[in-house]
């Protein structure tokens, strides 16, 4: 019984397929913006919307809101939290899958 513990593990924020696509993308470059990480994420402009406000939320990403002229620009940054918290998913799954 001692892979029951498993799913525990894992973290519930990041066991949303877009938000750790949005994190993943985000541990390989240092920011992104709203754009990029919707192309990359496949996802609805109202859902990336909603995914960055709970890992913002959490303390995973940081949301820089700016202007590209006169047009708003939204640049994601991971936090050292979110990161953490990628590489520990990324642990727990090993784990689970017996990596």
């Amino acid at each position: 019984m001692s892979n029951e513990g498993h799913y525990n593990e894992l973290d519930p924020v990041l066991s949303t397929p877009v938000r750790l696509a949005i994190v993943s993308a985000l541990v390989k470059l240092k920011q992104a913006d709203f754009s990029y990480l919707m192309e990359v994420t496949a996802t609805t402009q109202g859902n990336m919307s909603h995914q960055l406000k709970r890992l913002q939320a959490e303390g995973y990403v940081e949301v820089i809101k700016t202007f590209k002229g006169s047009y708003p620009h939204t640049i994601c940054k991971l936090t050292p939290k979110g990161r953490k918290a990628f590489e520990q998913y990324v642990e727990a799954i090993k784990k689970y899958l017996h990596l």
